[in-house]
């Protein structure tokens, strides 16, 4: 893995832990979902990321936003960890990029950010609406160099994407047991607090300066 010149954030799971039921609810209404999802937020959010990528429904305005409203009601249940902004203060005096990858609403992302006084931190934002897709769109419009870039997320699905994305998949572990069988899929590292990435930045870096 060479130096890193850019960390990419999914919000939901990584800069905080958000609510499972309005993920459930726009799944349960819009494409099929089940509404005996996990009750862990991020799963339920890739859960539903996984069934919007293969429904072939064709939203109309009102139900857009109502899947919009929905998500402000997620945003407005997120709590927010409490190492975000020191971890993100610390990366940004390092020059590390720091950017928004989402496939949550443009309309959502903003909310979580001016919620939690985040928006000076970001170089980029990209969300759903301003990547024309979900998963890897947002991704692939956040760093054109992803070989040079970590994407942070706490799932097997985030993983998955990263991974196809070209990214390095760093795992967020805020569950042990999870992060135990997501071990398995090989991730390029793991944190369990976010104040850990600019050690990694740095353990990375004169690596990189070794060769």
């Amino acid at each position: 893995m060479r130096a890193v010149e850019a960390i990419v954030f999914e919000p939901v799971g990584c800069l905080a832990e958000f609510p499972a039921e309005p993920f459930i609810e726009i799944g349960a209404r819009f494409f099929g979902g089940k509404r005996n999802a996990s009750k862990s937020g991020s799963r339920s959010y890739w859960y539903l990321l996984n069934l919007m990528e293969i429904s072939a429904k064709t939203l109309d305005e009102a139900e857009k936003e109502i899947i919009e409203a929905l998500e402000a009601e997620a945003v407005a249940g997120a709590a927010i960890y409490e190492d975000v902004i020191p971890a993100l203060t610390e990366l940004k005096a390092m020059g590390v990029e720091v950017r928004i990858a989402s496939s949550l609403s443009q309309a959502a992302v903003e909310g979580f950010l001016a919620k939690n006084a985040l928006g000076g931190y970001f170089s980029a934002v990209w969300s759903r609406d301003t990547a024309e897709g979900i998963k890897g769109a947002p991704l692939h419009r956040a760093f054109s160099r992803p070989e040079r870039a970590i994407f942070l997320t706490d799932t097997a699905e985030g993983l998955k994407v990263a991974k196809s994305a070209g990214f390095n998949a760093v795992l967020m572990m805020n569950d042990p047991d999870e992060a135990r069988r997501l071990a398995m899929l090989e991730p390029a590292g793991g944190i369990v607090s976010l104040l850990e990435l600019s050690d990694f930045v740095r353990l990375l870096a004169a690596r990189d300066n070794e060769h």
